[in-house]
């Protein structure tokens, strides 16, 4: 466990920016840190997340992420050899559309 605090302070400042890192516990917080890393994390980060988690947990996590951008599901389903059919993301449509395509 001292191990994995370790990792998460090594993580970027911008990720983690509202909260304490000291206090990050990465067992409870995983789908607020696998999250926060598909999200807005460089790939230094994501390395680091792929030592933190294992590829299997990091992808069921970010699945039923209704908010995961497509960029990372594609990626996660590339490099996890899955179908992008099982993120939440792609399956899911907004009852109202953004007005802005972003």
């Amino acid at each position: 466990m001292h191990d994995q605090n370790n990792i998460i302070q090594k993580f970027s400042e911008h990720l983690f920016w509202d909260v304490d890192k000291s206090l990050i516990d990465p067992i409870q917080n995983s789908k607020y840190i696998v999250n926060s890393v598909m999200q807005y994390g460089f790939f230094k980060d994501w390395k680091l997340l792929n030592t933190l988690y294992t590829l299997d947990t990091i992808v069921e996590i970010a699945a039923n992420n209704k908010s995961l951008d497509k960029k990372s599901a594609s990626f996660l389903a590339l490099i996890s050899n899955t179908s992008t059919s099982i993120f939440l993301c792609y399956t899911t449509k907004q009852s109202i559309p953004r007005h802005w395509n972003f």
